[in-house]
């Protein structure tokens, strides 16, 4: 059981609205790799061959990496906030946060950059928590629509801000290295909350901030 499905546990043990089918026992080291060789045997290659009698368990490694997000809670991360800011109210913005994901649908790369805002109510977090918060929702099986809502949902609910903006923009190499073959497409998602959904110039500012060249 991973500290990802522990954490679920105690979540839904509290009364908190948990999907309980994500909370799973993970199929043994063994089992991964060999369903690895069954994918190689399918793509038509003999998994006993030099070159690939390794590459079961270096796929399996390289998934513990890829998809490490499922190991953490991006909740831990907004925890430990600092309240002496001065009695600073102004945005705080965080641009050009690389994202490396997986679409769920082909188990293909996304990558892109993540932009996130907000306002602070009388407490501000560390800036390299919320490249954290980025890092373990995109390391799952995502669709970037519901990732971008992930993150600016958790950063509001955890910081209790006035008001989070979050802006990604990837490319899905599910459609640029196979179907449609649309090199260069780019997808753009948002999500608003709190002052950035109902004020009009703050939205504004965010959006020219973050399209501003470094």
């Amino acid at each position: 059981m991973s500290p990802y499905d522990n954490a679920l546990r105690a979540e839904a043990a509290a009364g908190h609205d948990v999907d309980v089918k994500v909370i799973r026992q993970r199929p043994s080291r063994e089992e991964a790799e060999a369903a690895v060789r069954t994918l190689i045997e399918w793509a038509g290659d003999d998994p006993d061959r030099e070159g690939l009698l390794e590459t079961p368990a270096r796929v399996v490694r390289s998934y513990e990496e890829l998809f490490k997000g499922y190991e953490s809670d991006p909740r831990i991360y907004l925890e430990r906030v600092f309240e002496e800011t001065a009695d600073y109210h102004e945005m705080v913005l965080l641009k050009n946060i690389r994202m490396e994901s997986h679409c769920e649908h082909h188990m293909l790369p996304v990558i892109g950059k993540v932009a996130i805002a907000y306002m602070p109510n009388n407490r501000v977090v560390g800036v390299s928590k919320l490249a954290r918060v980025v890092e373990t929702f995109s390391k799952r099986l995502q669709i970037q629509e519901t990732m971008t809502a992930q993150i600016a949902a958790t950063i509001q609910d955890v910081l209790q801000p006035k008001g989070v903006a979050v802006l990604v923009k990837a490319e899905h190499q599910c459609m640029t290295t196979r179907g449609v073959c649309k090199p260069g497409a780019s997808m753009v998602t948002k999500s608003l909350t709190g002052c950035f959904k109902e004020d009009t110039e703050l939205r504004k500012e965010f959006f020219d901030l973050v399209s501003r060249p470094d």
